[in-house]
């Protein structure tokens, strides 16, 4: 049976001359349609949902129409959208919340976290019908999701300073009461009981405030991942997409043919998760099989040939290998903004996302202008060299 997907995907709107952030998201709605676009809490955000997909070619597709759609819009503007965790050049001034009781409750209640809400990602839904299934299926994935976000990773920058992390997002994420791992639970009703006890603490006002790295989505049967930053290549969404399918589909048949459950001794992830927004794919991770570090290519490789059977049955296998070992040849989208920032400035960082996010193979040239002052939080990272991966991949 193939399981079908879709995606949602964080947009970060910004001014094409100076790359700062630019809070027009009601506006470009007013131009985009409602079933597709949509707000987010802070007005400089725009979230894109895709259809629902039987196959990856599908969901290509779908993601290269919808980027096109919005960037005709915010081009008509003299704007442009940029698909990353984090912007190199945003400044908190420059943004501001959206209007409704909701998002203005959140700005009052969480004050700065709130404010400082600058960050885009990837979600990626999952077919789960039965939701028991669904509940049981996030402690079987969890241990490998920090390896999705090392793929995804592209936030290396937090307000003008290199952080030294290949996701910053990840760490300004974090600081949400309800996010990083989730817990093990036996059934729908135990999850259900456990956010009921956050409802009712006070911490959170409802169920969809529930910013774990992997939850039931609240109003579909799905179940859907949220640890990966916003990737500025739709290949990288897809590739995401496939291998979060496999793993899905591979844990719902190791529990469908009555394995062990998942034992639920899960208090190292947010120490992997840690490892994964630090390194990318430049340094370690932590292998889930032995809960040590290990080289992101091993680990990566690893994580393909466990899925490796789940990938083949719904036809991903060539797309998803080929579109990984371009990941691990290329480096992240962390190292390569990195590059472009330390080559040129953040502007040119800037223009590498605004074109990779268009689906264009270079940044449009600009005018020469001095270069602009790069901090770093993290001291000087070492990058491999890579070239430009293919626009697409077993299609």
């Amino acid at each position: 049976m193939t399981v079908r997907i879709g995606v949602e995907e964080e947009f970060h709107i910004v001014e094409v001359e100076t790359g700062l952030l630019a809070p027009r998201a009601d506006t470009l709605l007013e131009r985009l349609p409602a079933g597709t676009f949509t707000t987010e809490l802070q007005q400089a955000t725009i979230e894109s949902n895709s259809g629902v997909h039987d196959s990856l070619d599908g969901l290509y597709d779908d993601v290269i129409r919808t980027r096109r759609r919005l960037d005709a819009v915010v081009s008509a503007h003299g704007l442009a959208v940029v698909a990353a965790g984090t912007v190199p050049l945003a400044r908190l001034k420059d943004t501001r919340p959206t209007a409704g009781r909701r998002y203005r409750h959140m700005v009052e209640e969480y004050g700065l976290i709130a404010d400082e809400q600058l960050i885009c990602g990837t979600h990626v839904h999952v077919d789960v019908p039965d939701r028991d299934l669904a509940v049981r299926l996030m402690c079987e994935v969890s241990p490998w999701l920090h390896v999705l976000l090392a793929l995804s990773a592209s936030s290396p920058f937090w307000l003008g300073a290199d952080t030294g992390y290949a996701s910053w997002r990840t760490m300004v994420w974090q600081r949400w009461p309800t996010a990083g791992p989730s817990g093990c639970h036996a059934d729908a009703d135990a999850y259900d009981a456990a956010v009921q006890d956050l409802i009712d603490s006070g911490v959170i006002s409802d169920a969809g405030m529930i910013y774990q790295d992997i939850r039931p989505s609240a109003h579909q049967p799905t179940l859907e991942l949220r640890i990966c930053d916003a990737c500025p290549r739709p290949e990288t969404v897809v590739l995401v997409a496939g291998l979060y399918r496999a793993l899905v589909s591979e844990a719902r048949e190791r529990l469908e043919a009555g394995a062990p459950a998942c034992p639920g001794r899960h208090g190292w992830l947010r120490a992997a998760s840690w490892r994964a927004a630090r390194s990318g794919l430049e340094g370690a991770l932590i292998d889930p099989e032995t809960h040590h570090e290990a080289p992101a290519a091993q680990v990566v490789r690893r994580l393909l040939e466990r899925v490796r059977p789940a990938l083949e049955a719904a036809g991903d296998w060539p797309a998803v290998r080929d579109l990984a070992e371009r990941a691990l040849a290329n480096g992240s989208a962390a190292h390569r903004m990195r590059r472009a920032a330390e080559e040129e400035d953040l502007l040119a960082c800037t223009d590498l996302a605004i074109a990779e996010t268009r689906g264009d193979d270079h940044p449009r040239r600009r005018p020469a202008a001095p270069a602009r002052h790069l901090t770093s939080a993290g001291g000087p990272v070492a990058h491999p060299t890579g070239t430009t991966w293919a626009r697409t991949a077993g299609r």
